[in-house]
């Protein structure tokens, strides 16, 4: 892209400055004059209310609400522009120096201010955007008030048009370097494409900072008409932040993380809010003892600042409920990052102990292996021969079984220690539920334990190896009937239900509850009498859940009993469909 090209939009607008400053230079006062001159003001005015309402409805992310204020601004400036030329071409008449409209003249700046002071090219954190807006409204209120309080006296209550002339000026020229002040902090503290954008508006506001101060001393010494040589500073203005406006499509505006004095940029605006806050009072007592004016008008301030008390005080009460309710959020969030922590390093402790466990028992495996063989080689054999009585043959089929069975907890033990990881299967959990609920009720009759099995229907099946689940379900099924049979009965309540994208299985039993939950997945820990447990069955169960890429946890309900809760990860949809169908 040639130079001519990037610039074309700037070029345009030099080209329709020396236009007009041409014609102001050369044509005389007249109706002519005066046309042409409101009217190229207000064709400039919206272009650029059409070109930044455009940006703002075609860019993306924080660049949008920058337009769009910019948009506000440039358009309450057109409403303005208007009204001139309504009062100076369709009735032929000098604007009054008591203009309604220039109200509207004052806070077109307003919105332009507060969408540079919103930094779009700042990257922001989303808990801090309902802050930072609520501290730049109660900078925008208290200007307004500032303008009712040193100017409304004049214009409505004692009409006065000197003195408003001359208080409106003195803060309009207050805003118009209010803006490039602003514009040039923030082209000091940013880079890229920002930086550019706001070089560009800090040229133009500077340009229209001067000029309006020109033009105020012209129509005090009654030098000017409209379309005089003065205007030339306000078309040019207009031009060149259109041609900037529009030239900003082609730029990168990225926001980005801040770099130059984070913190002080950070609490200036709060503090200038605060500040605005702390200066009513002080304008109020100044207004009571202070003020010469006549009564309506100090009247009118005292209650000016009241109101503006009671807006912005609703503001400090607004903006003190989202810092508590943010504080909350915080709070509760590093609780929530504290127990992750906590668990995290729990189950990392119990990881270390099942290794240590695991190393232990797959040692021992392997020499259980070599007696259990010969012990199954021998009873087979023995077994095979035809002399044995019934009696005989029986009691070998029962050695046979049980050597067969101990195989298979060896197989069980090698794969705890991960040693022999187990086939991982389609698995129906519900299945494995009924099962071993219906195995256990066996071992514990009598009918004072009940137990109660509720299963969702949009319970999900998990890719697992079902005879470690079993054995799994087993041992937390039978600890919790130990529990209820010491107790003297009671109720176990298994509920299995889908959660998100996991199954989750909840046992509950109304028994005395557990001694130590923190311990009770650690090795070789248990509560019963010597003999009767070893203390590795809910080790063994927390592996199997580990390998299973699951989470078991152990807690007392606060009404009584204990509580395990299992999550394994709900198999695919797809996979769940595909073993449907071949079951099928």
């Amino acid at each position: 892209m040639s130079l001519f090209q990037r610039h074309r939009w700037f070029a345009a607008a030099a080209a329709i400055t020396l236009v007009f400053a041409g014609t102001s230079l050369i044509a005389r006062p007249s109706p002519g004059l005066t046309a042409f001159s409101d009217l190229a003001a207000l064709a400039l005015m919206l272009a650029a209310t059409a070109i930044t309402l455009t940006n703002a409805l075609t860019r993306p992310g924080q660049e949008r609400s920058f337009w769009a204020l910019m948009a506000l601004g440039f358009s309450l400036w057109a409403c303005n522009r208007v009204a001139i030329v309504y009062c100076e071409i369709g009735l032929q008449q000098k604007v009054p120096d008591i203009f309604f409209f220039d109200i509207i003249l004052f806070m077109h700046a307003v919105p332009m201010i507060a969408a540079v002071a919103w930094r779009p090219d700042l990257a922001k954190k989303e808990g801090r955007i309902h802050l930072s807006l609520l501290n730049f409204l109660m900078l925008m209120g208290w200007w307004i008030f500032l303008y009712a309080f040193l100017v409304f006296p004049h214009q409505y209550v004692m009409v006065n048009s000197d003195l408003y002339v001359v208080f409106y000026n003195r803060l309009y020229l207050l805003q118009n370097s209010l803006l490039p002040a602003v514009l040039g902090l923030a082209a000091w503290t940013s880079s890229g494409g920002w930086r550019r954008l706001y070089l560009h508006l800090l040229a133009g506001g500077m340009l229209y900072a001067i000029g309006s101060q020109l033009l105020y001393q012209a129509g005090r010494s009654g030098s000017y008409y409209p379309g005089s040589p003065y205007d030339i500073p306000v078309v040019a203005t207009l031009a060149w932040m259109a041609a900037a406006a529009m030239s900003a499509r082609e730029w990168d505006l990225q926001s980005r993380q801040s770099t130059v004095h984070p913190l002080w940029w950070k609490t200036v605006v709060p503090r200038l809010a605060m500040l605005a806050l702390l200066s009513l009072p002080v304008l109020g007592v100044w207004t009571v003892l202070a003020d010469k004016s006549a009564a309506p008008s100090r009247a009118f301030r005292v209650f000016t600042v009241l109101a503006a008390m009671l807006v912005l005080g609703a503001f400090v009460f607004l903006r003190q409920y989202l810092q508590d309710q943010a504080l909350i959020a915080l709070l509760q969030e590093s609780r929530r990052s504290y127990e992750g922590q906590k668990r995290l390093q729990s189950q990392l402790v119990q990881k270390e102990k099942l290794a240590t466990l695991g190393n232990l028992v797959a040692g021992a495996a392997h020499e259980i292996n070599h007696p259990l063989t010969a012990i199954m080689n021998y009873s087979e054999q023995l077994w095979a021969k035809e002399r044995l009585t019934d009696e005989q043959n029986q009691l070998v089929r029962k050695i046979v079984n049980q050597a067969r069975r101990t195989r298979d907890l060896v197989a069980d033990l090698l794969r705890f220690a991960q040693q022999s990881p187990g086939e991982k299967i389609l698995v129906d959990l519900s299945v494995l539920l009924q099962r071993s609920t219906q195995m256990l009720e066996l071992r514990h009759p009598g009918g004072k334990i009940r137990v109660e099995v509720s299963i969702a229907p949009n319970f999900p099946k998990v890719q697992g190896n079902a005879n470690q689940l079993f054995q799994a379900f087993v041992e937390i099924i039978d600890n919790a009937m130990d529990a209820l049979e010491e107790a003297g009965g009671g109720t176990l309540q298994i509920i299995a239900h889908r959660l998100g994208d996991d199954a989750m299985l909840e046992f509950s039993d109304t028994g005395p509850g557990i001694r130590d939950p923190l311990r009770v997945f650690d090795p070789f820990y248990t509560t019963k009498p010597v003999g009767k447990g070893t203390g590795l069955g809910l080790s063994a169960v927390y592996g199997v859940i580990q390998d299973h890429n699951g989470q078991i946890t152990c807690q007392n309900k606060p009404e009584g009993g204990a509580l395990f809760i299992v999550r394994i990860p709900a198999a695919a949809e797809a996979a769940v469909q595909v073993a449907g169908a071949g079951g099928d």
